[in-house]
């Protein structure tokens, strides 16, 4: 059995139907998803829609909390955010409908799942924080204390949007990667398949190439700030662009 494992798509539609496409080819049997289905993307609706067309099984992530709760929250982060962080926050809860915005607030933020007798733990960040990122360079004792807390053979996570997969002790983590906005200059999309064979596991991520000019044009046409678009066709997060728009500035200066 294969299972696609993927996460942080961050509204991103084009990398995601990408992503699917790849994914059938590998004969994928599930998608399994570990929340940031939305923000700063251009198509929080569309990608929540498509979800659901393809049965995953999905979880909330942070940033979907932080939308679903942008009108108790207004005030202070219009204060304490970054301009473009509260736009994104504002746009993405303006824009969902009503039944997708009802279809989030019921995911929970982590789920277990038995599979022929395995446990399985999809959590958005780590097994005790949905904020907590974990990396390939994560110190191993702190992936055991996390692996004795998750009470599960396998624990599938997302957040930091770096991929890896690390066996520690008894238990394997598995970091997805983001389909939708990456972090480390490769603009691709990124997700895993997971192999089940019988008393083992395989993985593998993949790099997808999507339609990356589709993606930014639509955040274009939306009115989101140009820095989202850039995000995607660079591959970065909006610090690291937005610091590298001002040394240019500084440059050009």
């Amino acid at each position: 059995m294969k299972i696609a494992l993927v996460g942080d798509i961050h509204a991103n539609l084009p990398a995601f139907e990408a992503v699917l496409s790849h994914a059938r080819q590998q004969s994928a049997a599930a998608i399994w998803n570990v929340g940031d289905i939305i923000g700063y993307g251009a198509f929080p609706n569309q990608v929540i829609e498509l979800l659901r067309e393809v049965r995953a099984i999905s979880i909330v992530g942070n940033y979907d909390i932080k939308v679903l709760n942008f009108p108790d929250k207004k005030s202070k982060w219009r204060k304490s955010k970054r301009s473009e962080k509260y736009t994104a926050f504002r746009w993405a809860h303006k824009q969902l409908s009503a039944s997708n915005r009802q279809y989030l607030s019921k995911l929970p933020q982590e789920l277990r799942l038995n599979i022929a007798g395995r446990q399985f733990l999809l959590t958005h960040g780590s097994p005790v924080s949905n904020v907590e990122p974990l990396t390939a360079g994560t110190p191993e004792e702190r992936l055991e204390q996390l692996s004795r807390i998750a009470r599960a053979e396998v624990v599938i996570c997302g957040h930091s949007h770096q991929p890896f997969a690390r066996q520690v002790g008894g238990g394997l983590f598995i970091n997805t990667g983001s389909v939708g906005r990456q972090g480390d200059g490769d603009p691709r999309a990124c997700y895993a398949i997971l192999e089940l064979a019988e008393g083992s596991f395989a993985v593998q991520h993949y790099r997808v190439e999507y339609d990356m000019e589709r993606a930014a044009a639509a955040i274009r046409l939306a009115g989101l700030p140009e820095v989202f678009a850039q995000m995607l066709l660079r591959g970065y997060d909006l610090d690291a662009v937005l610091d590298d728009n001002e040394i240019d500035a500084n440059e050009e200066l």
